[in-house]
């Protein structure tokens, strides 16, 4: 899949099938995480997977994370604040995204969690006191349909000419 067409069809998906998630389209998730760029090459991350349906019931404590304990994979992105302290947040989202779009490309449905006690998953998943959780990912396979299906569906977007502006704020130009 182009990444012009990932970027088209991903969508925010709560409801996954019981399928698991192959090894290897998991590891090409984790890798597009690894060699995402990073503030002076920094790399402040630390990626936690967790299918452990007991451990994705403790994650999916978090107000809008109720779904997590249907979800076959979570990964936990972390940053290390000793390591990046003013960039970590940054990076790691960074990270995050490139593993949705490639997660997207394997034909896997993501959400981005980012409704957790950080304390909480901080004490289940044993992080280090010099890590943060900056967010999760929710990873499967859709329930009920493919993210194929959906490229044909538009969604609400606002359009360009409202989200640009060419040399200062508010100064238009058509592309």
């Amino acid at each position: 899949m182009e990444v012009s067409e990932a970027i088209r069809v991903r969508r925010s998906v709560r409801s996954f099938s019981d399928e698991p998630v192959p090894s290897d389209a998991l590891a090409k998730v984790l890798e597009a995480g690894r060699i995402s760029p990073s503030a002076s090459n920094k790399q402040p991350w630390h990626f936690i997977v967790v299918t452990d349906e007991g451990r994705r019931r403790g994650l999916s404590e978090g107000r809008y994370a109720k779904f997590l304990t249907q979800c076959p994979a979570v990964i936990v992105g972390c940053g290390d604040r000793v390591r990046a302290e003013k960039w970590y947040k940054v990076d790691v989202t960074i990270a995050l995204q490139t593993m949705v779009l490639q997660a997207t490309s394997e034909g896997l449905g993501t959400c981005w969690i980012g409704s957790f006690d950080g304390p909480s998953v901080r004490s289940l998943l044993k992080i280090p006191d010099n890590y943060e959780v900056v967010a999760m990912l929710a990873v499967g396979y859709p329930k009920g349909f493919s993210l194929k299906d959906k490229l044909t569906q538009s969604t609400s977007r606002m359009p360009m000419e409202e989200i640009v502006s060419w040399e200062e704020f508010g100064k238009p130009k058509s592309l």
